[in-house]
């Protein structure tokens, strides 16, 4: 665990030692409390459901603007050679690099923190589904960011990286919507649905979390990690 805390710490510091890292953080608060506050006083409820709602559209650009350079640059920059020598296994570096980047994640989102904060202090909303959309964003943001460093494992490119990453999740948010699973063959639908990432967020969006969507999550950021091992393992043995 010591060598993962070491992974993780170089790679959450190098976040912040851009100052790309604080444009995105940013971008993310602007974008997000527009797109909520907007239509706020229209809808006159103190809840956050709207908010969470945006979320995996939102996650959809932002987390592989935060994958691309996970592996790539890494590859590009010719340190993947040198890190694959060390004495660590290829499961405690993807691990590092997947917990530093979902902190960076939590970050970000931690600080929307005025949006419940507002609510409190002009109306009364119910905690337990804002803790609860919280806890879900994350669950998905964490498969989200899997998927992105698997995308990026295999090119050495930041921009191929962002737009496959974006291709990979966005196929993955969508096939479980009913625009996809209405023209599915039948007996194909309950898979699509059981797949998408979008379909599991459904009821936290709502503030309710299910323990198979926690499942389902936290399973989809358990294959891609480990895929992604497996990409370095198979770059290792050439």
């Amino acid at each position: 665990m010591n060598i993962v805390a070491a992974i993780f710490k170089k790679e959450f510091v190098s976040y912040f030692i851009s100052p790309i890292a604080y444009v995105f953080i940013v971008v993310f608060l602007i974008g997000t409390n527009f797109m909520y506050f907007q239509p706020f006083f229209l809808i006159n409820q103190a809840e956050m459901r709207n908010y969470f709602g945006l979320l995996p559209w939102v996650f959809l650009f932002f987390v592989p603007a935060i994958t691309m350079r996970g592996w790539a640059e890494e590859k590009k920059s010719k340190t993947v050679e040198l890190l694959l020598t060390w004495p660590v296994s290829d499961a405690q570096v993807v691990l590092g690099k997947f917990l530093a980047a979902l902190a960076f994640l939590a970050v970000t989102v931690a600080l929307s923190v005025t949006i419940p904060v507002t609510l409190f202090i002009i109306g009364s909303p119910d905690p337990g589904p804002i803790i609860g959309g919280y806890a879900g964003a994350l669950l998905m943001g964490a498969a989200y960011l899997a998927i992105g460093l698997w995308v990026s494992s295999h090119t050495e490119n930041q921009i191929v990286a962002f737009i496959l990453a974006w291709v990979a999740i966005f196929v993955l948010m969508i096939i479980g919507h009913p625009l996809v699973t209405l023209k599915a063959p039948e007996f194909l639908v309950p898979l699509f649905q059981f797949l998408g990432l979008f379909t599991h967020f459904e009821s936290i969006e709502r503030g309710v979390i299910d323990s198979r969507d926690v499942i389902y999550y936290l399973s989809m950021a358990g294959v891609f990690l480990f895929l992604n091992a497996q990409s370095l393992g198979g770059r290792k043995s050439e």
